[in-house]
């Protein structure tokens, strides 16, 4: 399919609360997921957000069995879905280092829910619903958050721990190293 461009932060789409999926199983939402799927891993990342390449729908995908910018992390099984719904099942919050595609170069530790529920359907229209913890549910947390208009450092609660990653994890590559 295409690998389409990705958004970065200042670019005013990212701050759109997306819209609901209202048709499913077509050729276009199908090409769409290709397109989503392409990019995401052209790019390296963990996830992607339809808004992050300009598309304004409830539509998240996510995934990966190993991941060079998170060579440590387990991995998480590739999943769209759509329309979703995050519900915390406890109080406990974990920080952690999080990156972004479209914040290019740089991470953060934010905090998130330790353990979630999440719920919505997939390109059929089928209904998904997981419970996960761990880095599964820390990278449904970032993704989601793009359907809201939120990016990761609005998410922080100590802007020191905002760096570029080629100083924190030298050795690390990132999606915009070729």
């Amino acid at each position: 399919m295409t690998v389409r461009e990705i958004l970065k932060m200042g670019d005013p789409r990212l701050l759109r609360v997306a819209q609901p999926v209202q048709h499913f199983d077509t050729p276009e939402l199908h090409a769409l997921i290709a397109d989503m799927f392409d990019t995401m891993e052209a790019a390296r990342g963990a996830g992607l957000a339809a808004p992050q390449i300009g598309v304004d729908l409830q539509l998240v995908i996510f995934g990966f069995t190993q991941n060079a910018r998170y060579p440590d992390r387990p991995p998480v099984p590739s999943t769209v879905l759509l329309n979703p719904v995050l519900t915390p099942l406890s109080d406990k919050m974990v920080e952690g280092w999080e990156g972004c595609l479209s914040v290019p170069g740089l991470r953060g530790k934010v905090p998130r829910h330790a353990h979630i529920r999440y719920s919505g359907v997939d390109p059929l229209g089928q209904p998904i619903e997981r419970e996960v913890d761990g880095f599964h549910a820390v990278v449904v947390q970032h993704e989601c958050d793009h359907l809201i208009g939120r990016l990761y450092p609005t998410r922080m609660s100590d802007l020191t721990q905002l760096g570029y990653t080629s100083v924190l994890f030298p050795d690390l590559v990132d999606a915009d190293d070729d």
